[in-house]
C-alpha cells in the first residue's frame, strides 16, 4: 500500500498509528530500522490481545454486511481476512515486549510526536488520517500532517478515502496548506486492493532546489 522499494526499506522509517500490526516485526527481522508509534502501546500484550479478539468479529461483521464495498482479490473472503489479521497480530504480539524495551514501539499519538526533527527518512500512516474524516477534524489532520513532515523527510498516507469509500473532504485543504508550506504533494496509485476506491496514497515531501554551485538543498519550510 506504500509502494516501498528495497532501498526505502533500509531507511529509517516511522510507522505512525501502527496499532497491532506486523510491519515492525517483519522489517526488523530483515535488518530494517523502524519505530512504530501508537497510543495503544501503553497497554500490555495480554490487554492488546484481548481487545483485538473482542473487536475482530465486529469488524468482520461490518465487512460482511458491506461486502460489495471491497475487492476480493488479494483477500479472498472473510475467512481469509480473519486469518490474515490474526496472523499479523500474532507476529506483533510475539515481538511487542522486546520491541517496546528497545524503543521500537513508542506510546504516542498525532498530532504530537516525541521525535526530533528529521529523525526519519520516511513516515507511513495507514488507515487513520482521511479514513476517519467524520471523526477527526480538519484541524487535527493539518496539525498531524505538519508534525509528520517535521519528523520525516517524506510522508506517505494511505488511504485517502473515508470509511464510506468517498474522497475525504479534508484532502483538498490539506494539500493546499502543505503546498503553502513549500512541500511537494502528490497522489500516487498503489498496488494494494481491498476497499473499493482506496487505490491512492498521499505523498508529501520537501522540494529540492539546485544551487548555482551544483549542490542541492531542501527548500526552507515554515511548518508552524
Amino acid at each position: 500500500m506504500f509502494l516501498l522499494s528495497d532501498d526505502e526499506l533500509q531507511k529509517p522509517i516511522l510507522g505512525c498509528s501502527d496499532g497491532p500490526a506486523s510491519f515492525n516485526a517483519e522489517l526488523t527481522k530483515i535488518g530494517g530500522k523502524v519505530i512504530s508509534a501508537d497510543p495503544v502501546y501503553r497497554f500490555s500484550t495480554g490487554e492488546i490481545r484481548k481487545r483485538v479478539v473482542e473487536v475482530c468479529p465486529l469488524i468482520v461483521s461490518e465487512v460482511s454486511k458491506n461486502r460489495n464495498d471491497y475487492v476480493w482479490e488479494q483477500i479472498l473472503d472473510t475467512d481469509h481476512l480473519i486469518k490474515a489479521r490474526m496472523d499479523a497480530m500474532e507476529l506483533f504480539l510475539t515481538d511487542f515486549e522486546q520491541g517496546k524495551s528497545t524503543g521500537r514501539y513508542v506510546e504516542a499519538s498525532l498530532p504530537d510526536l516525541p521525535f526530533e526533527t528529521d529523525a526519519f527518512d520516511l513516515a507511513l500512516c495507514s488507515h487513520f488520517l482521511f479514513l476517519y474524516s467524520r471523526h477527526v477534524s480538519l484541524e487535527v489532520h493539518l496539525n498531524s500532517m505538519k508534525e509528520l513532515c517535521r519528523v520525516a523527510k517524506e510522508v506517505r498516507i494511505y488511504p485517502v478515502v473515508t470509511l464510506e469509500g468517498k474522497p475525504s473532504e479534508h484532502i483538498v485543504p490539506v494539500i493546499s496548506e502543505l503546498k503553502k508550506d513549500g512541500l511537494y504533494v502528490s497522489l500516487r496509485k498503489v498496488k494494494y486492493r481491498f476497499q473499493k476506491g482506496a487505490d491512492k496514497m498521499l505523498v508529501a515531501k520537501r522540494q529540492v532546489m539546485h544551487t548555482s554551485d551544483g549542490t542541492s538543498q531542501g527548500k526552507g519550510l515554515n511548518l508552524y
